[in-house]
């Protein structure tokens, strides 16, 4: 039905315009420009080595042991968080944190809290595939 050509130019079309497509879609997106502290990128790193995500969440992504911390900074505040990172929960352990690495901790969680809302049932689906929080 179709020559090996015709189907050789149907396929390099349809990368084309995926191609095209992927690029407009990715240049759309909004792009919030955040200011982050060496603190903040210092928490994330102390987030990262000591292993939160495996009990907690951010955006909804991470482990089920623990509550998803995306929004927690403005919820519960600063010294609440303070004192649970200083001597831990019944499922919380201690961590042994210094002072510091609090301080680091919570402007990460602040950071993250500053950049949007954790809850899914809010987001808005555009036709795009994107959501809007």
């Amino acid at each position: 039905m179709f020559s090996d050509r015709n189907k050789y130019g149907l396929v390099m079309f349809l990368v084309g315009g995926f191609i095209i497509y992927t690029f407009q879609l990715y240049n759309s997106l909004p792009v919030k420009q955040i200011a982050v502290s060496q603190a903040a990128d210092d928490g994330k790193i102390l987030w990262q080595k000591k292993n939160c995500i495996s009990c907690h969440q951010i955006y909804g992504l991470g482990g089920y042991l623990g509550p998803d911390l995306t929004n927690v900074y403005s919820k519960k505040g600063a010294v609440y968080i303070s004192a649970i990172l200083r001597g831990g929960t019944n499922i919380m352990p201690n961590m042994d944190l210094t002072d510091s690495e609090i301080e680091e901790l919570l402007a990460y969680l602040k950071d993250v809290d500053q950049s949007g809302k954790a809850d899914p049932r809010t987001f808005t689906i555009n036709t795009n595939g994107t959501i809007h929080q």
